[in-house]
């Protein structure tokens, strides 16, 4: 279930985007978005968070940590979390120049070649890579007629998210701020899509 949890005020932008952020002090508070209970179809719950967000005008996001009684903060759930909904200015809303994200969402253990050198992702985890001016860094699936993607660092470059398996985006999902996908190994994820899936994966340190 997906369901605003709460709402304080309403925005009337009409942003596409649904950026995550990490210094809400410049951004207004509109609400939150409750997700009760698991789901491996990660699609189509982006697809109700971002319907209810743009529905009070959010174009921004934060995970709100849930405190325990003694204080302490849970480890994140994927069956029940919370995010914060914000409206942010565009020019206040920053991101990471030359990182990319390698995302993977199979049920089982993902193997790809980073540089020559074999890594394995668990399911539902996601790598961070730094990108640097004028090294390539080379990223296949290690298939016969697997893809293969060549990155380097470029100045100003945003951030990039892939995904290393088929999220099954069908041609409609576009609606839910542009996450369609082509079939394949691997395949360049919508920005709003990416920031969402690395927010609920967990991060996997390379090797």
């Amino acid at each position: 279930m997906v369901t605003l949890n709460k709402v304080e005020k309403t925005n009337d932008n009409k942003d596409k985007f649904f950026y995550k952020i990490t210094e809400p002090s410049k951004s207004e508070f509109l609400g939150e978005i409750l997700v009760n209970g698991f789901s491996n179809d990660d699609v189509a719950i982006f697809g109700d968070i971002y319907k209810k967000a743009k529905q009070v005008g959010a174009n921004s996001f934060s995970l709100k940590p849930i405190e325990n009684v003694d204080g302490t903060f849970q480890s994140f759930n994927p069956a029940y979390y919370i995010l914060n909904l914000y409206y942010t200015q565009p020019d206040n809303i920053t991101d990471e120049q030359n990182v990319v994200y390698l995302v993977s969402a199979s049920e089982k253990n993902q193997k790809i070649n980073i540089n020559n050198q074999t890594t394995e992702i668990k399911p539902r985890s996601f790598l961070r890579l730094e990108l640097i001016d004028n090294e390539v860094l080379t990223v296949s699936t290690r298939k016969l007629l697997g893809s293969a993607v060549k990155l380097s660092g470029k100045k100003d470059q945003p951030s990039l998210y892939f995904s290393l398996t088929d999220f099954k985006i069908r041609s409609n999902d576009s609606i839910y701020g542009g996450i369609n996908l082509k079939s394949g190994d691997i395949t360049g994820l919508e920005k709003s899509f990416g920031m969402f899936l690395t927010t609920i994966y967990s991060e996997q340190k390379k090797d």
